[in-house]
């Protein structure tokens, strides 16, 4: 692998953050809970909160396999 095939693998991956931030930042702006579902721990005491949003991560983790699998059937045809 040279340095022109790294440049490319980090421009794709700062492409996929860009678009997960996007869907993030319109999801909220439509007022789908994310971060928010049943599942997801959120405590607050005082002064201390702490989210650790664990269906959120689970649903996003399932979304984004079925979305690769359906690319890579696309692209392997």
């Amino acid at each position: 692998m040279d340095w022109t095939d790294a440049g490319k693998w980090l421009v794709l991956f700062g492409l996929v953050l860009v678009f997960t931030g996007a869907v993030i930042w319109l999801a909220g702006r439509f007022g789908l809970p994310f971060g928010r579902l049943p599942g997801d721990i959120a405590i607050e005491r005082g002064r201390f909160s702490f989210q650790f949003p664990v269906a959120s991560c689970i649903l996003a983790s399932v979304v984004l396999t079925l979305l690769i699998n359906l690319i890579l059937r696309i692209l392997s045809k």
